[in-house]
C-alpha cells in the first residue's frame, strides 16, 4: 500500500520561502490527495501490492491508465521534491554535484540561470529536473505528472512549478519563486546521494 510520507522537515522550516502555509496546502492537501486517488485506482488490480517506480515504469504510456500512472507519477514527483529543499541550503553546491555542473554548465551561475530558466518557460503545470541521461548531466523539464523515472532518466534535483507550489507565497510570479528556491533551498546533500 503507498501512504503519504512524513515530510523530512517541520512544515515551518522553509519560510519565508515556502510559507508553512504553502506546505499546508500542498503537502497536506494537494499530495496527500494523489496518495489517496491512486490507493482508490490500484484497489483490486494487479498493481494493488506494487511499489510506487514499478507503478510508473507499468503503466507508462497506456492510455487507459492514464489515472494511474498521473496519481502515481505525482505521488513520487513530490517525494522526490520535498527531499531536495533543506532550510539554510541552495547556493553552489557541494561534493561531486559541484565538480559535475561546472563540468557540464561551465559555472554554477550558468547552471542556476538554465535551471531557472527550465521552471519558468515550462507551460502550464510541470517540473524542472537535474538529471543524468546517459551518463551526461541535462537540464530538462516535464508537463503535468511526467517524471524522469517513466523515460529511463535518473532524476539528481527538482524544482515543482505547479501554481499550488507557489501562488500563496508569490501569486503569478514563478521567476521570483524559482529564483528563492535555488538561492536559498536546494538540498546539495540530496543531489549528491542521488549521484551515487
Amino acid at each position: 500500500m503507498i501512504t503519504l510520507p512524513e515530510l523530512p522537515y517541520a512544515k515551518d522550516a522553509l519560510a519565508p520561502v515556502i510559507s508553512a502555509n504553502t506546505l499546508e496546502f500542498h503537502y497536506g492537501k494537494h499530495h496527500k490527495a494523489y496518495v489517496d486517488n491512486l490507493g482508490k485506482l490500484l484497489a483490486g488490480t494487479d498493481l494493488a501490492d506494487a511499489d510506487l517506480e514499478s507503478v510508473i515504469k507499468k503503466v507508462a504510456g497506456d492510455p487507459s491508465r492514464a489515472g494511474i500512472f498521473n496519481n502515481a507519477a505525482q505521488v513520487w514527483n513530490h517525494s522526490f521534491y520535498w527531499k531536495c529543499l533543506k532550510a539554510g541550503g541552495g547556493g553552489k553546491p557541494t561534493g561531486a554535484a559541484a565538480a559535475k555542473i561546472v563540468a557540464a554548465w561551465g559555472s554554477y551561475e550558468k547552471f542556476a540561470e538554465e535551471l531557472k530558466n527550465a521552471g519558468v518557460t515550462q507551460f502550464g503545470s510541470g517540473w524542472a529536473w537535474l538529471v543524468v541521461d546517459g551518463g551526461q548531466l541535462k537540464i530538462t523539464k516535464t508537463a503535468n505528472a511526467d517524471t524522469p523515472i517513466a523515460h529511463g532518466v535518473t532524476p539528481l534535483l527538482t524544482l515543482d512549478v505547479w501554481e499550488h507550489a507557489y501562488y500563496l507565497d508569490y501569486q503569478n510570479r514563478r521567476p521570483d519563486y524559482l529564483s528563492a528556491v535555488i538561492a536559498n533551498l536546494i538540498n546539495w546533500d540530496f543531489v549528491n546521494a542521488n549521484l551515487g
